[in-house]
């Protein structure tokens, strides 16, 4: 091969190359630009997204018989707030913009296809997210704030009008109470995502169901230690985040292992299935139940 060839292949491929760069480019400026204008949505309405973020302590507070009030313990805090809530809040609206610039970036480089097996994950990440964000908001964090305002204390008075007992009362900090919050909001949200992102490494052949079953007593140690890093230190929630995340596992394996089935239809029907693998299934399945035994 000439020196001239050699120049000219090395010039086509580096061609696609910078087009997709460009393109890549072009694709997260958008990105960028949508989240930007999102932000700024958010940040002039940022008080009554505020506003329906304090429904759970709100109502926890209201059940004890006290009003609802927060206070800013720095000048600059009501500032941050607005900042914080502005970011999740932009992010939220900008979502689908950005993932349908993702999607037209990755889609023409796949084969119809792996676009049919992709898209449905694409779809389930936000609605996944948006139950498990939904749950921590609706159900873990009034129960969560019903438990932390159970510590409080009501001063007594004697006969004299001495105090007998101080009042402990709660008056909780804006930014702490959002951070707390969207703590919560995003654990849950993130959390939820387990079985898509397993379900999608099942499908490219990265786990199998039999493999998720063998190291279901690690899972559980990992779900504990995820429930302790991401939860306030009571049981309660960290309880509730267990069981959801543990249900989400066993939930992720039977989905695994309908999409195991699917595959097996679809290499039989082409003709493709080697029946070697049908009898390695059946020998594992026999060893686990000796070793269960």
């Amino acid at each position: 091969m000439s020196a001239e060839q050699v120049t000219d292949d090395v010039e086509q491929s580096s061609a696609p190359l910078i087009e997709h760069l460009a393109e890549l480019r072009t694709r997260l400026i958008r990105s960028v630009l949508a989240f930007i204008v999102g932000m700024v949505i958010c940040f002039t309405v940022w008080n009554p997204i505020f506003n329906f973020l304090t429904h759970p302590i709100c109502g926890a507070l209201n059940d004890l018989g006290q009003d609802c009030g927060l206070i800013f313990i720095k000048a600059q805090e009501g500032f941050f707030v607005a900042i914080k809530i502005s970011l999740l809040g932009g992010f939220a609206l900008a979502f689908p913009y950005i993932a349908g610039q993702m999607w037209r970036f990755v889609a023409p480089g796949l084969y119809k296809n792996e676009k049919s097996a992709f898209l449905p994950f694409l779809i389930a990440s936000p609605v996944m997210f948006f139950l498990g964000a939904a749950f921590a908001f609706y159900v873990v964090t009034p129960l969560a704030f019903n438990f932390f305002l159970g510590f409080q204390q009501i001063g007594v008075a004697g006969e004299a009008g001495e105090a007998l007992a101080p009042s402990v009362i709660f008056q909780g900090s804006a930014e702490e109470y959002l951070s707390l919050t969207m703590k919560f909001i995003i654990a849950f949200g993130l959390c939820f995502q387990l079985p898509v992102l397993l379900t999608l490494m099942g499908k490219a052949g990265l786990v199998s169901s039999e493999g998720l079953k063998s190291v279901r007593k690690y899972a559980v140690v990992g779900i504990l230690v995820l429930a302790a890093l991401v939860t306030p230190p009571d049981v309660i929630t960290q309880v509730i985040l267990f069981v959801v995340v543990y249900g989400l596992y066993e939930v992720s394996i039977r989905l695994v292992k309908r999409v195991e089935k699917q595959h097996e239809t679809r290499m039989r029907e082409e003709g493709l299935w080697d029946e070697d693998e049908d009898d390695l299934e059946d020998a594992f399945a026999d060893e686990s139940g000796e070793e269960k035994s």
